[in-house]
Parts: C-alpha cells; sequence; structure tokens
C-alpha cells in the first residue's frame, strides 16, 4: 500500500482529514459512478483513515476526484464511519479555504469562487480573502426542500414524536429535542445520541423516500435534534448522522435542510439571516438565499457560513504484519 497523506482540518470543531496522496486513480465517469466505485473497490482505505488507530468513531474525510461537471474546480467524495454521504457542509467550507491556500483557485478580494463538485451536485463557495489569505466561507448548495411537514411517530420509550424531513443535499428528520425530555446543557451527549439514533432507526425501516434527481441520494442521514441556543439568539441543534456519528458543528447540510423546512413553515423570509448553534458551541450562519424547484417540491437555495482552520498533516502507513492496522471501531 501507498503512503496516504492527508490535511487535517476542522470547521467549527467537526473534523475534516482531507486525503492528498496514496490512493490509486478512479475511473472516469459521474460523480455518484465515482462514489460507488470507491464504496465498492477502495473502502479498506477508508477504514484506515477514519476507523481508529489513525482516527475514531466521529472522524469524518473528504477524497478530491476529477471533476466531471462543467465549471467544476474540484470535485469530492465524503467519508465517515458508516460509508460515503452524499453532502457535507462542514467539508465545504473547509474545502473552499483549502482551494484558495493551495492555489487549486486563484485567489481574488474580496471574495473568491470555488466552484465544488459533490455527489449532490454543484455546491458554490465564496471565500473571502483579505491580503491573499482566506477566511470565512460560505456557500450555496443545490435546491433544499421540505419532503415531509408534521408526521408522527411512535416511539418506544419515548412516546409519540412529531418530526419534519427536509433535504439539504442528504435528507435528515428533524426534532424538538424536548419531545425527549432532553434539553441543551442538562443531558448527556449520549442521551441525544439514543434519542436521534430510535428516530432515525424507526424512519428508515417505515418511511420511504424519495428525491427527483436520483435513487441514490433517497435514503435518511440522520436525525437533527433542535432546542434554544445561547443567549436567547441562536437556534441550538445536534446532527446524529451516519451510524450514530455526532457533528461537532452546526451541520452545513443539516442547517440547509432546517431552513428548507422553516421557510416552508413561514419561519423565515428570503433574505433573513438566522445563527445555528452546535453541541460544542460553535456557530454557523443561515439564509435563505431565493426560491427555486426541485422536481415536485417548492424548494429554497440556502446560503451557510462558518470559518475553518487546519490542524496539521500527516503520512499513515500501515505495517504488514500490524493485525489492527487496517483499522477498528471500539464504539
Amino acid at each position: 500500500m501507498d503512503k496516504l497523506t492527508v490535511v487535517d482540518m476542522h470547521t467549527g470543531g467537526e473534523p475534516l482529514r482531507i486525503v492528498i496522496g496514496g490512493y490509486p486513480p478512479i475511473p472516469a465517469g459521474t460523480i455518484l459512478e465515482k462514489r460507488a466505485w470507491v464504496r465498492d473497490n477502495l473502502d479498506h482505505l477508508r477504514r484506515i483513515l477514519i476507523f481508529e488507530p489513525r482516527g475514531h468513531y466521529d472522524m469524518y474525510g473528504a477524497l478530491l476526484v476529477e471533476p466531471n461537471l462543467p465549471g467544476a474546480d474540484l470535485a469530492v467524495l465524503f467519508m465517515h464511519n458508516e460509508g460515503y454521504s452524499t453532502m457535507c457542509g462542514h467539508a465545504i467550507i473547509a474545502l473552499g479555504r483549502y482551494a484558495v491556500d493551495h492555489g487549486i483557485v486563484a485567489a481574488r478580494e474580496p471574495v473568491t469562487t470555488v466552484n465544488i463538485e459533490c455527489p449532490c451536485g454543484m455546491v458554490v463557495a465564496s471565500v473571502e480573502v483579505t491580503n491573499g489569505k482566506a477566511g470565512s466561507v460560505s456557500f450555496e448548495s443545490v435546491p433544499a426542500f421540505l419532503f415531509a411537514r408534521d408526521q408522527t411517530v411512535r416511539l418506544p420509550g419515548f412516546g409519540e414524536i412529531v418530526f419534519d424531513i427536509a433535504y439539504g443535499g442528504a435528507f435528515y428528520a428533524l426534532a424538538d429535542c424536548r419531545q425527549f425530555g432532553l434539553e441543551f446543557g442538562q443531558n448527556r451527549v449520549r442521551d441525544f445520541v439514543d434519542a436521534a439514533t430510535a428516530l432515525t432507526d424507526k424512519l428508515k425501516a417505515e418511511f420511504p423516500l424519495s428525491h427527483p434527481d436520483h435513487s441514490d441520494l433517497a435514503f435518511l442521514y440522520g436525525t437533527i435534534l433542535s432546542g434554544d441556543g445561547s443567549g436567547g439568539r441562536a437556534t441550538k441543534n445536534v446532527c446524529v448522522f451516519a451510524e450514530a456519528e455526532v457533528d461537532r458543528s452546526p451541520t452545513g447540510s443539516g442547517v440547509t435542510a432546517r431552513l428548507a423546512a422553516m421557510h416552508a413553515k413561514g419561519q423565515i423570509a428570503i433574505g433573513e439571516t438566522r445563527i445555528f448553534e452546535s453541541i460544542v458551541g460553535s456557530q454557523f450562519t443561515g439564509s435563505v438565499a431565493r426560491t427555486t424547484k426541485a422536481g415536485p417540491h417548492e424548494a429554497i437555495v440556502a446560503r451557510v457560513g462558518g470559518r475553518a482552520y487546519y490542524c496539521g498533516r500527516a503520512e499513515f502507513i500501515v505495517e504488514e504484519d500490524d493485525p489492527l492496522g487496517r483499522g477498528f471501531l471500539v464504539r
């Protein structure tokens, strides 16, 4: 195996491990075809990078691949503990800065545009540049929409729960945490994970999804539990996605989905900005840029903003006689 080289960043506390070397060439095709090929042929590399002893249960990764869409500056596959996502907002914020800092896109002040091809489609990042240095990043994602509104389900141990399902590049169930007897700052993260996972598992089994563009996009990625943020200015949420992975950031695609639901319910107007806060106190801004359509769905284009930071650079190897070197998880 070739050495795997990475650059580590974080956005709002959520890690992003960007692969910069060590993967074999990926066959040409659409981004969804690349996603399927990597999943079927190179998943052992995801395990090496994301799992212990080099990663951890909640690690997140990004593999840069050749773009297929016209106008794309780069294309990316997202990796986590379960497999490969279709969209990741915290990764877009980090990759926007990375693309400017590493010359993938020439820096232009005051704002540099970076077109990033994702499995869900083209996402446009706007990178603030001052004195040649990249700073905060915002992005406009693919059309987001409310798929199911004010649905109810009975969960063992929790009773009747009211939820929405919205799409923000991935599908999320949305629910108020207080229905589960939970309150931010008062309950353990484990309690939120258990509640969110119970809702996700129930809906995966009983609530079919569809997407107007491609069947590969029609899966429930996770559940977002929301409540009041600090100082009454923010709305707080925790996103539990993939295999009970916990997002440390407010979740970019999740904020996009929440904005779609809020707009459909008349809770936010076009151009109005809200603050979304994570379980570690990091914040994203979110607004509705404009309305659009997604197949039969009334949809929005959301703008989500935040800041990413570098953590380091690493080179990983696997010794042939290492029985645990190819990855494991203990949680």
